[in-house]
């Protein structure tokens, strides 16, 4: 994304006089793929009139004022979804920012229009595509879907909250698609001091490395992986560690705590922490512990939260330095 969002250009509404630059837009994309058939009358005729196709479902189409970009969404049966439909970039304006300005449009028209969540469909093929709409803060939801077209489609489904501060938890699909986002928060969190064992700097391929066991970790059913949103952005997660000698099934550990840096002093360390206690409760999980460097940022929320603490090592981590710091215990009963 390049830094003077003003070179970009303007974007303006789609018209159906439009279809000429809609029909080369996704025709150029699709070509990338030998693999996919582009038949305009036979399989997208709505290209024709693109504006009054979205329209008449309520919903609004956009074109950069460059024609080397386009994007729309509409809304849903589902309750206050709305889905991103035809985001489109010519390979050449690619990098530049402007598919997150076309994005940033669309989401921020659905939210104006009541949107509560925000979904998209994507070819199994578009590898480019789902990299971006993860770094968006959107993960992976639900079956694969099987399309009956020429080029024999599978699409993907991806989909996040669209406004306010929602935790969710994340299933195996969903976890290993939030990998390239969670692993910059990670960074961004290592940088800023964050004591969560690692030392600074931390590399993006070791902290993408450190996403894929957590990953592996939920398919297992070992973790349990929540994640906040705060108005369509990705700003943070917890984790609980379900895998427990067999004596102690009772009890989870919580834990990497993370919050973006830029996200901070609204909130989302509360209820992630909050939702980590309801989510294990309803495991069967009675006693939770965790443990943080003495004077971490996270260990007055920790106490003001009810957490006891259970005791301190002197020396128990190091810092970038080799210097020794105190880790303190926490525990908490639920249930």
């Amino acid at each position: 994304m390049i830094a003077d969002q003003a070179q970009l250009p303007a974007l303006r509404d789609g018209t159906d006089a439009d279809a000429p630059h809609f029909i080369r837009l996704v025709g150029e994309a699709w070509a990338e793929y030998p693999s996919i058939v582009f038949d305009v009358d036979g399989e997208l005729p709505e290209l024709r009139a693109l504006a009054s196709h979205f329209a008449a479902r309520g919903g609004k189409l956009w074109l950069s004022e460059d024609r080397h970009g386009m994007i729309a969404t509409r809304p849903l049966r589902e309750d206050g979804a709305w889905e991103i439909c035809r985001l489109y970039v010519d390979k050449a304006a690619r990098g530049t920012g402007l598919a997150h300005r076309l994005l940033a449009v669309a989401e921020a028209h659905a939210r104006a229009e009541g949107a509560e969540r925000m979904v998209l469909w994507t070819d199994t093929r578009f590898e480019a595509a789902h990299s971006f709409y993860e770094k968006r803060g959107y993960v992976r939801q639900g079956a694969i879907r099987i399309l009956d077209d020429l080029s024999k489609s599978l699409e993907f489904r991806y989909g996040k909250p669209a406004k306010g501060l929602v935790v969710e938890a994340l299933d195996a699909a969903a976890a290993a698609s939030a990998e390239r986002r969670l692993a910059q928060i990670l960074v961004h969190c290592v940088a800023q001091g964050a004591s969560i064992s690692f030392l600074a700097p931390l590399s993006p391929e070791k902290s993408r490395q450190f996403w894929k066991r957590v990953s592996t970790e939920v398919a297992q059913g070992q973790r349990v992986l929540l994640v906040a949103w705060l108005d369509g952005a990705m700003a943070g997660a917890v984790q609980i560690d379900l895998a427990m000698p067999e004596n102690q099934t009772h009890r989870a550990e919580v834990g990497k705590l993370l919050v973006d840096p830029a996200y901070r002093r609204r909130g989302i360390g509360r209820a992630l922490m909050r939702r980590a206690e309801q989510a294990a409760e309803r495991l069967g999980r009675r006693l939770l512990v965790l443990d943080t460097r003495e004077g971490d940022l996270a260990e007055p929320l920790y106490r003001d939260l009810g957490w006891q603490e259970a005791g301190r090592i002197p020396g128990f981590s190091l810092d970038e330095q080799g210097r020794g710091h105190a880790t303190i215990f926490f525990w908490r009963r639920i249930g």
